[in-house]
């Protein structure tokens, strides 16, 4: 494969499970060296889309390749070119670790010296020399991810998938990871990241996929989905709730009419665009402060990733008058 190439290219994929459509002609490309996350509800397609990617089943049209081996004519290619790792570490617990890197080193064609090199120089990258002798069913969760991970670069991959490689981590593990994926970006390893975690797509990605339903229905970089939906908003908060009202009246044309019809008798802040950023804020600031109006803060904010997601899949179980004010912010903006 040319170096030029992409190392992921899905055009067109589409899956059903007799009357369940599970994909519907999802397109995507992942450079080299490059993160794409993948994020989506539960049932979105998400898993089913890394299933079709690493060979474990087919689609139903449409076409996929890893590392310019197409999953369907030569699945054997696909298979040799990536490191798929999931939730759950699939090792032999009654092996040690070193004895686990030596079974997959020996797997995928190594002679028996480079592999025993090769299971040397990742249980010490992993930090797993101490455990290396142990069985791998005495490791603890965090443990056992790096440890699973580690097989499945004995053979260096060029692509490589991390379905919610962090769930159920504690924050050293997670931590652990995250230094990994920016180890396999200096590579030039693709990485395909599904994750729970907004905060760690937003972290890992260059580039970020929403698929819900099936279908991709949002692409782009973490600031190009957030400025999507809605940018820079200032949210102020008065020291008493009962200046809201003239907090919105002195606040004048700077409160577009669908923030000002957002605010109900429980709301306690005000949530507004700020399309110049500071400047804004500074205009609200110093109508507030000649109005003598106390405040307990106000700040710029940007959508946060969780906000981006709920607002593309329309699943949100956050307070309604916290989501109207800030839907209308993102709508005024818009």
């Amino acid at each position: 494969m040319a170096r030029s190439e992409k190392a992921v290219v899905v055009a067109g994929i589409r899956k059903s499970f007799g009357d369940v459509v599970a994909l519907r002609d999802v397109s995507f490309e992942v450079e080299r060296g490059e993160v794409l996350g993948l994020l989506g509800p539960n049932g979105a397609g998400k898993t089913t889309t890394v299933n079709i990617l690493s060979t474990l089943i087919t689609p139903d049209s449409g076409r996929a390749l890893i590392a310019g081996h197409d999953v369907v004519g030569d699945p054997a290619g696909v298979r040799r070119s990536l490191m798929l790792t999931g939730q759950y570490a699939a090792l032999d617990d009654m092996l040690t670790g070193r004895e686990n890197l030596l079974m997959f080193g020996r797997l995928q064609g190594l002679k028996k010296r480079v592999a025993k090199e090769r299971a040397v120089e990742l249980l010490e990258q992993f930090d797993l020399v101490a455990a290396g002798d142990r069985p791998v069913g005495t490791y603890s969760g965090g443990m056992k991810r790096r440890i699973d991970i580690a097989c499945g670069l004995v053979v260096r991959p060029e692509v490589v998938f991390l379905d919610e490689p962090t769930t159920g981590l504690d924050p050293r593990s997670r931590q652990a990871i995250w230094e990994l994926v920016t180890d396999f970006k200096e590579a030039g390893i693709a990485t395909l990241l599904t994750t729970q975690y907004l905060e760690e797509a937003d972290l890992l990605s260059d580039r970020i996929i929403v698929i819900d339903k099936g279908t991709v229905i949002a692409e782009g970089t973490a600031d190009q989905l957030k400025e999507r939906t809605g940018g820079t908003y200032c949210e102020i908060v008065p020291r008493h709730m009962r200046d809201l009202p003239e907090v919105a009246r002195v606040l004048g044309p700077l409160l577009p009419q669908a923030n000002r019809a957002a605010l109900t008798e429980t709301s306690d802040r005000i949530s507004m665009p700020a399309p110049d950023g500071p400047t804004t804020l500074m205009a609200a600031l110093t109508k507030l402060s000649e109005a003598n109006i106390e405040l307990m803060d106000i700040a710029l904010r940007r959508p946060s990733l969780d906000e981006v997601f709920l607002a593309l899949t329309g699943d949100d179980t956050r307070g309604d008058d916290e989501r109207t004010a800030k839907l209308a912010a993102a709508d005024a903006y818009a």
